[in-house]
């Protein structure tokens, strides 16, 4: 992969203070650790007279400007751009062949920075790795006297995979497109390629549709929302909703383009269509007087009716999100469609007879089939979730996997192509600690370590068919996520593990991982993430034993850190018992612990009672 410019070889070669390598310097704390890291002699101090110097196309310029951008809102000052080629001391972003797609190199010498790659996507993420090597202060967005001094490295770095993706739902609470913009940074930081946006939902409808203008004046709203969790039986008696405009979602779309992050939408179908259906009945299969937006979560058998009006509504929406969205992956759901609605309904079941079909499964997988046509005739390609296999699996469609493992081992196996999403270790909105400790959450509790040792290409699969895994996704389901706060902390840093393992290639190493994630701490509270800060707090696990007695599992997800603890309710000191594996305890015993490091608490106390 390393590359050789022809235009600097020679400039390099003059420079007295070429890097040399040095046996152990302090590695840089990067996230998702690239493919290749050397460290070098020596470093490269930004000031605001280094000259940029762009030799490529125009994508590369506006990287550069990312950069001169950042550069001026933290010191004042933007980063000029040589008129003419400088001989030294400059950034150069180069275009050069032979690079993987997404791939670069980024060579730091004390006498210049260098970024190499073939595409603009490689320039991107070379400069998020150039910004981790410097202070964090340099991602403020306040002006700060920070020192942007480059250690002098050689990396060469490329994904994993193709598809880096996370998800948003915005039908069950809806966010502001402010915040959209500020979560798909936060996922390009990350080299996070993909943004899956859910859009149209059972309690509410979230874009705006020009020739179906009911969707947004009725279908975003909700008259109330459920307390607590979906069968609670209280409600809040609020009106709630929101959509976007079809000007928003094109600003948006662009936004996310010049950070490299293709906007995926989804339209639910054929099931989670209550919110269409309240606006047009005639979608359902008229089995009932009267449809109303949820106001609840859950499954719902209300689901669009596969008859010519619901085909032309589908197509009529379709065209106007393929003009909306230029991805060529369109999210068609296809998830928990009840079917109880079709197994009553008489014209399902004489189109069943009339297609030959089995049963109500092959049903929804001829619906499928019948828009997958549509969208392909339109350029497009579609991608569904697990239950798109039942019946049969669309011929040319991508399966993304959540219900565990087992539609993504079949997909692959069937060579179609599958994106790993699987619940729970790859779902964002359970529990990431101990849920009496917690906020209301969809279950779990799912661990920073489970989602960083999860590996998304199971072993089942032979060579050949894991080709067919083409990337992974972390999901946010906001049933319990009513602020952009909430999804900021249930998402960050367990999005960190599921970035990682889509970009890099590396074995997994945990306590590798916790060490740049402490310092990468530092950088998500520079970008005013909202992470959830229980790194420092120990996991206190109850396993049942016996009728008397329970076991304690303790741990921490700082590096080099120890847990002490006390059985008898007090706080533990530095001086405590000193947790060294599993123990048991009585029902008059409470476990009570704290994280030290060199002494010193370094988190919060928890505990846990029988």
């Amino acid at each position: 992969m390393r590359k050789t410019l022809c235009l600097l070889t020679a400039v390099a070669a003059l420079l007295a203070s070429c890097a040399r390598e040095v046996k152990e310097p302090a590695a840089p704390q990067i996230i998702p650790l690239p493919e290749h890291l050397q460290m070098l002699e020596g470093s490269f101090r930004i000031t605001a007279d280094t000259p940029i110097w762009v030799d490529g196309p125009a994508e590369f310029t506006r990287t550069a400007e990312f950069l001169s951008e950042r550069f001026e809102t933290v010191t004042g000052k933007a980063l000029r751009f040589a008129e003419e080629f400088p001989q030294s001391g400059a950034i150069y972003f180069m275009q050069a062949d032979g690079y993987p797609a997404e791939g670069y190199q980024l060579r730091v010498e004390s006498g210049r920075i260098l970024i190499e790659s073939t595409d603009g996507a490689g320039a991107f993420y070379a400069l998020q790795t150039l910004l981790q090597l410097l202070p964090a202060g340099c991602l403020s967005d306040s002006r700060e006297s920070v020192d942007w001094t480059v250690p002098a490295v050689d990396i060469e770095d490329a994904p994993r995979f193709p598809y880096r993706g996370m998800h948003l739902d915005c039908c069950l609470h809806f966010f502001d497109v402010d915040f959209l913009k500020k979560y798909i940074d936060v996922m390009a930081f990350h080299k996070v390629n993909r943004f899956h946006w859910h859009l149209t939902e059972d309690q509410g409808w979230r874009l705006e549709i020009k020739k179906y203008p009911l969707l947004t004046e009725k279908g975003q709203w909700r008259k109330e929302t459920v307390v607590g969790s979906l069968s609670s039986g209280v409600y809040d008696g609020q009106r709630y909703g929101g959509y976007y405009t079809q000007e928003q979602v094109r600003e948006l779309v662009q936004y996310a383009a010049e950070r490299y992050v293709t906007i995926i939408p989804e339209i639910e179908l054929p099931g989670h269509a209550l919110a269409a259906i309240a606006c047009y009945p005639e979608l359902s299969c008229g089995l009932e007087d009267h449809y109303e937006t949820a106001t609840k979560w859950g499954i719902f058998k209300q689901v669009y009716c596969p008859k010519e009006e619901t085909f032309a509504f589908l197509e009529d929406v379709f065209d106007e999100v393929i003009d909306l969205f230029p991805s060529e992956l369109i999210h068609i759901g296809g998830d928990e469609c009840p079917k109880a609605s079709w197994k009553a309904c008489p014209h399902c079941q004489a189109l069943i007879r009339r297609e030959g079909l089995k049963d109500e499964f092959e049903l929804q997988s001829w619906f499928i089939q019948r828009m997958e046509r549509y969208i392909n005739s339109k350029g497009r390609q579609i991608i569904g979730w697990d239950e798109i296999l039942q019946g049969g699996l669309a011929p040319n469609a991508r399966v993304m996997s959540w219900l565990g493992e087992e539609g993504g081992i079949k997909a692959a196996q069937q060579h179609h192509e599958v994106v790993m999403a699987p619940y729970p270790k790859y779902y964002l909105d359970y529990w990431q600690g101990d849920p009496d400790s917690e906020p209301l959450a969809m279950g779990g509790p799912t661990l920073l370590r489970t989602m960083y040792e999860y590996n998304p290409v199971p072993e089942v699969l032979d060579a050949e068919q894991r080709k067919y895994i083409i990337g992974v996704e972390g999901c946010v389901w906001t049933e319990y996520m009513p602020t952009p706060a909430r999804v900021e902390y249930m998402a960050w840093p367990r999005m960190c593990a599921i970035a990682e393992s889509g970009w890099s290639s590396a074995p997994k190493d945990w306590d590798g991982f916790t060490r740049r994630l402490e310092t990468h701490l530092g950088r998500l509270d520079r970008l005013d993430v909202g992470y959830c800060r229980n790194f420092y707090d120990p996991f206190i696990e109850l396993r049942k034993d016996t009728e008397f007695s329970k076991v304690a599992l303790l741990s921490v997800d700082a590096p080099d850190a120890e847990i002490r603890y006390t059985l008898d309710g007090s706080a533990p000191t530095a001086s405590s018992p000193l947790y060294t594996g599993p123990f048991a305890i009585n029902r008059q015993q409470r476990v009570t612990a704290a994280a030290f490091r060199d002494g010193k608490q370094i988190g919060n106390i928890k505990y846990k009672e029988f």
